[in-house]
């Protein structure tokens, strides 16, 4: 309650006061036009998305560079609604996997799998069931389309999100608890901030790496189903069947711009925003910056509109469960052997599901296929399992130095980031008619020189993994090495690379799956009628998937995630676990 005299000054100074804080500005007006200019834009791609399906075949796709915007338009919606899904599924599965053993002894493994099922393999089953959800609309393809995008995003973000909360400063979670804090308190103030920078960073690398598989999933083929939604994806397509280079540098410029625009509208104010959630112990010297963030935070009108919102959600991060009772030592004791009991359970139910899986695969694949076929779909993954692994070693040596001299220069970074998303989400299909040319040009092996275009894309997980971590690095602990003169080699490893090492382990391990789902599109590559292979199981899935073959379809991507699962089980999961208990910030 405020008393006012009657002095007529102070009341008009108080009015003042009011106005100056409720009226809007210049900057209120430029943040309004903003929005507004969003939403448009939002709501006539989200209606463009309701057409009926036979438009596509009245207006296929043209390359006219008018159609530019409206095509840009429409993927970046798909990129951005197959994020949020990513995020809705991050949030959920990878806090249940690092809060509870028995959910991360099936989604740990479960993300293992689905990181290495290619995209196309996805597509074989989803066009037709959501096609069928939504019968006669362009929606059902568009959830198709949104759909392969999001599988080429959530693993990646999962993986980060599961290792971040795996690693919170045990001195900060004791802390927490001496507190009193909830699980429910302990996840919004403590672990989620904590987990933030990584997640930040990871979801850039993970919108860029949509772009990477926008043709397949704007483009699809899928036996005798083909659908070209209107996208740059499919601009893409088109322009690379008909050998035309000017269009195809028309969408890399259309791109280009896109990636600039969501960078400077949405990812860096985050980042900016995001940088008070570093940890450390003393102030850092260099904060990244956003012209976009200050705007925000100069509006006065857009942040009384934003107040409601913001104490509805500063009350559920208070929200409090009921606290639990502790159990007597005896009751304790009788607990623990029921828990074990149902560990046991909880294992071989999950057992007998997985043997169910793998009959019912085998009984399905085994109605047309025989042990020969397998074999080729087993040599195969072998040859892709060797070049994922070179690959993955030769991007490690080159970025990981990279990567920390960006991270612990928060204004280079700031001017990389954008470069950075950009060459991330450059996707290979635009140098297939270059490696096409090149190798026919020279007679160079398929097998040989078409395998660089699988790290292509995936190669930036290690970056932005690293980049994350330098960025993150304690600033206490940048003066400790200052003061103590480390250089060189016991720099690295005494204090940077242990450092990183969880970042890195996190953005290896989904280089290498990334590298084998980009198997598909890097062993077939095409440029007009000229079509080069490489022998591998990338190529084995893409054939049979474009033939409709589904049975060699189930037997590549059982193959494939059999090799993956081994793969993260016998290196990079033991390396996530020295991480944990050896590396982990106290």
């Amino acid at each position: 309650m405020v008393f006012l005299s009657n002095d007529r000054r102070g009341h008009s100074a108080v009015a003042e006061l009011a106005r100056a804080r409720i009226l809007p500005n210049g900057y209120d007006l430029v943040a309004f036009a903003f929005v507004a200019a969003l939403a448009v834009l939002a709501l006539h791609g989200a209606a463009e998305m309701r057409a009926p399906l036979e438009g596509l075949a009245t207006a296929p796709i043209s390359l006219d560079p008018a159609r530019l915007p409206e095509y840009a338009l429409r993927t970046t919606l798909r990129m951005f609604a197959a994020i949020g899904a990513s995020l809705l599924f991050t949030f959920i599965f990878a806090t249940l996997a690092a809060k509870s053993r028995r959910a991360e002894m099936i989604i740990i493994p479960a993300l293992d799998i689905l990181q290495s099922v290619p995209v196309l393999g996805f597509l074989t089953f989803t066009v037709t069931f959501f096609m069928g959800i939504f019968p006669g609309s362009q929606l059902g393809a568009e959830c198709a389309s949104v759909f392969a995008i999001f599988t080429s995003q959530a693993w990646n973000m999962a993986f980060s999100f599961y290792q971040s909360l795996r690693t919170v400063p045990r001195d900060l979670d004791e802390v927490s608890r001496g507190f009193g804090l909830s699980a429910w308190q302990r996840f919004w103030r403590l672990e989620a901030p904590f987990s933030a920078p990584g997640l930040i960073w990871n979801t850039m690398m993970s919108m860029s790496g949509g772009w990477f598989f926008v043709v397949a999933s704007e483009a699809i083929t899928v036996g005798n189903t083909t659908v070209q939604l209107p996208g740059l994806g499919s601009w893409l397509a088109v322009a690379i069947d008909k050998q035309d280079f000017a269009a195809v540098s028309w969408a890399v410029l259309a791109m280009g711009v896109v990636i600039v625009l969501y960078d400077q509208l949405l990812f860096r104010p985050i980042v900016a925003w995001a940088d008070k959630f570093r940890f450390e112990q003393t102030a850092g010297q260099e904060k990244p910056r956003s012209w976009v963030y200050s705007l925000i935070q100069r509006t006065r009108l857009l942040k009384s509109l934003l107040g409601p919102f913001a104490w509805v959600w500063g009350s559920l991060m208070r929200f409090r469960l009921p606290a639990i009772t502790r159990k007597a030592p005896v009751a304790r004791r009788d607990n623990a052997l029921a828990s074990r009991l149902l560990d046991y359970a909880w294992f071989a139910l999950v057992a007998v599901v997985g043997v169910w899986g793998i009959w019912t695969a085998f009984a399905f694949v085994s109605q047309t296929l025989t042990w020969s076929d397998a074999w080729i779909a087993f040599e195969g993954g072998l040859i892709t399992l060797l070049r994922v692994l070179v690959l993955i070693a030769i991007a490690s040596v080159i970025w990981v130095p990279i990567g920390v001299w960006i991270g612990l220069r928060p204004a280079v970074a700031e001017r990389v980031q954008p470069v950075a998303q950009f060459l991330a989400a450059f996707p290979a299909n635009v140098l297939f008619p270059f490696a096409v040319i090149a190798i026919v040009a020279t007679g160079a092996s398929p097998n040989i020189w078409l395998s660089p275009l699988m790290v292509l894309g995936t190669q930036w997980y290690i970056l932005f993994n690293v980049i994350a971590g330098a960025s993150a690095f304690p600033t206490d602990l940048k003066e400790a090495c200052s003061v103590y003169q480390l250089r060189s080699w016991t720099w690295w490893r005494r204090a940077i690379l242990p450092g990183i090492f969880p970042y890195y382990v996190t953005g290896a391990l989904t280089a290498s799956g990334g590298s084998w789902n980009a198997s598909i599109v890097a062993e077939v590559v095409s440029w007009g009628n000229t079509k080069l292979e490489a022998f591998g199981l990338g190529s084995y899935i893409a054939k049979a998937t474009e033939a409709g073959d589904y049975q060699r379809v189930i037997l590549g991507i059982a193959v494939m995630s059999l090799f993956v699962t081994l793969l993260n089980r016998t290196l990079w999961r033991p390396l996530y676990v020295f991480a944990e208990r050896r590396l982990r910030l106290n």
